[in-house]
């Protein structure tokens, strides 16, 4: 068989390399179309932001935490942002290393976790938050949004409305991380995630890491394009890995010494 061309199933349902890009195509299509005026508002969020000397505060787990690694600290993004995660308990504060020893889905539905890591965090009142989850629901991105708000900080929200809305909240309070964001950024995944159809009624192919790496890359643009508009270089990051991206990077981290961190 072709890995790169159609196939069909037993059931006659296509599977294939080649129908899973067509899907995903489509999807990327409709997030770009349909989310360019909350991206374009996130982006004025950070912009504001990073004017008044604010930094940045991207949080996701699971798999969404690659979302923030998007955001923070890769080469083409912005200097001026941390990557907050659960293990900062550990890293940053004084909790036993044995903690994130058991099932990552029981400590990220934990809502009580979630206040350390905010006051683990170099928070300062002007940062911006982004806290990305596809389902939403989960105690600690729930309690963390609520901590956000409560301390007065604007918070865009990376999440799949659809998926969302059909869960019910882990968090005591029965809201949703969509309920708490000034922005929410739908990165139109299914309820489940997946996409592709299997033969006995399953279904494969996720798409939310795509969908969602696509909206934090066009937020990335729209703030580089606010920050020239407003006369500003934009402090964006070179990949190490090219002659001078090493000194290029540390002179910039060197403006926001201890407003970033850059850990595991």
């Amino acid at each position: 068989m072709d890995s790169g061309g159609d196939s069909r199933g037993d059931g006659g349902v296509d599977v294939g390399a080649a129908d899973y890009v067509h899907e995903v195509k489509a999807l990327v299509d409709e997030v770009s179309q349909t989310q360019r005026a909350a991206v374009g508002k996130a982006a004025g969020l950070i912009v504001g932001s990073l004017l008044d000397g604010g930094v940045i505060q991207a949080f996701g787990s699971g798999h969404s935490e690659a979302i923030a690694m998007e955001i923070a600290g890769r080469a083409g993004g912005l200097v001026p942002a941390n990557r907050l995660a659960l293990r900062d308990v550990v890293l940053y504060g004084d909790a036993p290393v044995d903690v994130l020893r058991g099932a990552p889905s029981e400590l990220e539905r934990d809502p009580k976790i979630a206040r350390r890591i905010y006051e683990l965090a170099p928070v300062r009142p002007q940062d911006v938050f982004i806290l990305i989850s596809s389902s939403g629901v989960n105690g600690s991105v729930v309690e963390l949004a609520s901590i956000v708000k409560d301390e007065g900080h604007h918070l865009i929200a990376l999440t799949s409305v659809q998926h969302s809305t059909e869960m019910t909240s882990r968090h005591p309070s029965g809201r949703k991380l969509l309920d708490l964001a000034d922005v929410v950024l739908d990165n139109g995944a299914p309820y489940g995630d997946a996409i592709m159809p299997l033969p006995d009624g399953g279904v494969f192919g996720a798409v939310s890491t795509i969908t969602s790496a696509l909206l934090a890359q066009m937020v990335v643009a729209e703030v580089v394009r606010g920050l020239i508009e407003a006369g500003r270089t934009p402090p964006v990051y070179r990949s190490v890995n090219t002659i001078g991206g090493d000194e290029h990077n540390r002179a910039l981290e060197d403006r926001y010494a201890g407003r970033i961190r850059r850990g595991a």
